[in-house]
């Protein structure tokens, strides 16, 4: 591999200087020379200093520095002793770093002009490296902050190699300190001996800073009125927050990404006000614990669990809770889980140090927009949220929300992709090497987007819903910063094939302006791909059956999809399966309105005059009986904005809706179904026999040749158990048994009995119905126990939140095939 050119150089303020080790002692074995290059996440993780202490150990002269392409060495010394330097390198890398490649090639003795070994200054390039996720706070750095003696006690900036923020300080590549928001905060005396310091684990750490040269942090009141701290605290600001948190305050506070909305997550009072004013209903909000002994107080840990609490990453971790202890109601209304975190930042630690209730840590913004990020933009959004500010002068680079993890059948997977792991890279699948530079685009909802260039993707943290203005702005804006970061000139725009998208708008624009190739992705084929990626499955592979469930996408035939068996690879699938399709009267009012696709299932499946023969006693006929019919019969009937969908999220609005669950409106997407999932009766679940699932059919598509899960005999069982006033809890058990059933049937169904080109071995299931913990970990091993091996996400949302990687795999199979001058012999 061809080593980056020297173009220009753009040094931090301070570099190593020579070691102090004596050349006339090292060994007499003839000198050689090599340049190494090595890839992947390697800058801002310590990997200079951890090359620059090998290098004594090894008696190595030369030179260490970042480029834009990852990290440079350039050694002289004994042969064996370089080896053995690369070899120790790559086996014992700093902890936050991941190499993805290292070459070696010999160079001229004379192209080493040092006597010693150094760290040299930075060169700039077109970036080929890869952007640290932040992390959260070490050991360490804990130590140094709590400890009275040390010169960071309280110091809520404090960071080393080994923790604090990378990609919301990160302005471009490579990671030096002038490419930082941290670069207006010179290093003190202090500081800078520590930066230069081997021995030190803050050599060369682009982020520190003290008490005495760093950012600073300050306490304001919404109303703009002076107040006195030492009324509430003798230490500081951020135990004055403390204080007033515990006395029922509501503050923002700028976090590492944005800011942040928090209540005392015990006082309903609070929390209510804080939803009220947010205009947040509904959805569960996030909480933050000062340690996972306060979590246990309210929900069931396991040690994946813990692990992931109190991994570098802290992400969200969505926890079963206990039915006998709770926090305030309007924490998690109608949820069995809440989303615990643990302090990722000194200033979080600080904050809870002794606090021994959970706060709420929610996103510091109003319903639907991007979090703020600047303090005036800030104060004058949140003013009317929160009485106070906790502010600081340290810049964000990039906005960015926190993660979010699940653990289910036993494996962590990510829901929202984010903090501490975007925008870390993720390597593609063998066969996809000779990728050219290609931008995906995403989705509407849930939206990301992802660079695949070198043999890497490069997928987006969670952007949201781009339907809002704030978002789509945001949207563009971390575009820009991300192709400016990576230097990412891309020869192919992938799309959604859906026309109304605003990602697919602007790609279309991308592709007009830069006259680049578009591949419009179908959304369903997308997340496939997106799902055998998060796998490593092969550019070359048999078949493979998908089943994508999810609220909806445009399908090929023009029509609203959402319950999928799809066959094929990544460059093309056969639809061989499908859910029945019901009409969605009102069309987007019916994912508002859950009752609107009861009506249609019940309409279409047995016709009112049944419904109100057999089922008149039920709540579910009674609830319609007053609902205005006519209007919706009129659109049914004349097929006026009521387009058809083979969705399951929209089967699962349904059923929730029939069972009383958020039958007139949701407050967010998915909410019925969450509440459905979070009322199911586990003794049932586990125990009751299987006849007593409810049953669906597999009956032939109309005017088509595809088989199709029917739900009808399904609503006949659920309206007698009404009818028979059978509990809630009970019936929504029932509900995921027959849907898991009728899922793993559809497959056995669509199995070929013999060895055709048809045939497939492995299933991989994506889109967002499969965030359902009861319906994936009820289907996963129907499918195995069959002999059919399972994919599913883990390190890519299941939902949109994965959709782009998805487009840029389809996008690039495609480019490769048409590069290779042929398609691919998979069906």
């Amino acid at each position: 591999m061809v080593l980056a050119p020297h173009t220009r150089t753009d040094s931090p303020p301070y570099t190593m200087g020579p070691s102090m080790i004596d050349t006339n002692s090292i060994a007499q074995a003839p000198e050689e020379a090599f340049a190494i290059h090595v890839q992947g996440l390697v800058q801002g993780v310590g990997f200079r200093p951890t090359a620059w202490n090998l290098a004594q150990r090894h008696r190595l002269r030369g030179r260490v520095l970042n480029t834009s392409g990852g990290i440079q060495i350039v050694a002289a010394g004994a042969k064996h002793q370089i080896e053995q330097f690369v070899s120790d390198l790559t086996a014992h890398p700093p902890p936050l770093a991941r190499i993805t490649a290292v070459s070696m090639r010999a160079i001229p003795l004379h192209d080493v002009s040092e006597s010693v070994f150094l760290i040299a200054k930075s060169t700039v390039t077109d970036a080929h490296t890869g952007i640290v996720p932040d992390t959260a706070t070490c050991h360490e750095c804990l130590k140094d902050i709590f400890d009275p003696c040390s010169r960071r006690f309280r110091y809520p900036f404090t960071t080393c190699t080994h923790c604090g923020p990378r990609l919301t300080i990160q302005e471009r590549i490579p990671f030096d300190r002038v490419h930082t928001t941290m670069r207006s905060f010179p290093l003190c005396q202090n500081c800078l001996q520590e930066y230069q310091n081997p021995a030190d684990r803050r050599f060369h750490a682009q982020s520190i800073a003290c008490q005495a040269c760093g950012p600073k942090v300050w306490i304001e009141q919404a109303s703009g009125k002076p107040m006195t701290l030492h009324t509430f605290s003798t230490l500081d600001e951020i135990d004055t927050c403390c204080t007033l948190l515990e006395r029922g305050y509501i503050f923002a506070i700028k976090g590492l990404g944005g800011f942040q909305l928090a209540c005392d997550a015990t006082q309903e009072q609070a929390v209510e006000r804080l939803r009220r004013l947010k205009r947040r209903e509904g959805k569960p909000f996030a909480l933050m614990a000062r340690d996972l002994d306060v979590i246990r107080q309210y929900c069931r840990i396991n040690d994946q669990e813990s692990a992931l609490l109190e991994s570098s990453s802290a992400p969200i971790v969505i926890l079963s809770r206990f039915t006998g202890r709770s926090l305030a109601p309007s924490v998690a209304p109608g949820m069995n889980t809440y989303g615990f975190m643990l302090p990722n930042t000194p200033l979080h630690h600080l904050l809870l140090q002794r606090m021994i209730r959970p706060i709420v840590l929610t996103s510091g913004n109003m319903a639907g927009e991007p979090q703020s990020i600047h303090n005036a933009a800030a104060q004058d959004r949140l003013r009317h949220v929160a009485d106070f500010f906790l502010l600081h002068n340290r810049g964000i680079a990039r906005r960015i929300d926190d993660s979010v993890v699940r653990v289910m059948s036993e494996e962590p997977r990510i829901l929202r992709r984010s903090r501490g792991y975007a925008s870390a890279p993720l390597q593609l699948p063998k066969g996809f090497e000779r990728t050219p530079p290609l931008l995906a685009m995403g989705g509407e909802l849930k939206n990301t987007f992802c660079l695949l260039t070198e043999g890497h993707a490069y997928l987006s943290h969670h952007i949201g819903d781009l339907e809002e203005a704030h978002t789509y702005t945001d949207y563009r804006e971390a575009l820009g910063h991300y192709q400016e970061a990576f230097t990412h000139k891309p020869e192919t725009i992938a799309t959604d094939r859906h026309p109304n998208y605003l990602s697919s708008d602007l790609g279309k624009e991308f592709s007009a302006s830069q006259n680049l190739p578009l591949t419009e992705v179908q959304h369903h084929h997308a997340h496939f791909a997106a799902c055998l990626a998060d796998n490593d499955v092969p550019f070359e592979t048999d078949a493979i059956l998908g089943i994508i469930l999810d609220g909806l996408g445009l399908g090929d035939d023009g029509t609203l999809w959402g319950g999928e068996f799809l066959l094929g690879n990544y460059e093309k699938t056969t639809r061989i399966g499908t859910f029945m399709p019901v009409p969605m009267p009102g069309g987007i009012r019916a994912i508002q309105e859950p009752w609107r696709n009861t009506y249609a299932h019940l309409k279409t499946g047995m016709g009112w005059n049944q419904m109100a023969r057999a089922y008149h006693q039920t709540p579910t006929f009674q609830y319609l009986e007053l609902k205005p019919r006519h209007i919706l019969d009129q659109m049914l009937a004349q097929g006026i904005n009521s387009p058809m969908t083979s969705s399951c999220g929209r089967l699962f609005d349904a059923v929730a809706a029939a069972m009383g669950i958020c039958p007139d409106m949701v407050a967010f997407e998915g909410q019925a179904a969450m509440e459905l999932e979070a009322l199911v009766d586990v003794p049932t679940l586990l125990h009751e026999a299987e006849a007593q699932a409810y049953p669906f059919a597999i009956s032939p598509l109309p005017d088509s040749h595809l088989a199709a899960i029917d739900p009808r005999p399904m609503w006949h069982t659920l309206l007698n158990d009404l009818q028979c006033r059978t509990s809630i809890p009970i019936m929504a058990a029932r509900f995921h048994k027959g849907l898991a059933r009728a899922i793993a049937a559809m497959v056995f169904h669509l199995m070929p009995s013999t060895h055709t080109p048809s045939s497939f071995q492995t299933v991989a299931l994506s889109g967002g119905v499969f965030q359902n913990r009861i319906l994936f970990e009820l289907l996963k091993p129907k499918l195995e126990h069959a002999g059919l091996r399972v994919l599913a996400h883990r390190r890519v949302p299941t939902s949109d939140g994965g959709l782009a990687l998805g487009q840029a795999m389809v996008a690039a199979a495609r480019a490769l095939n048409s590069f290779n001058g042929g398609p691919s012999s998979c069906a």
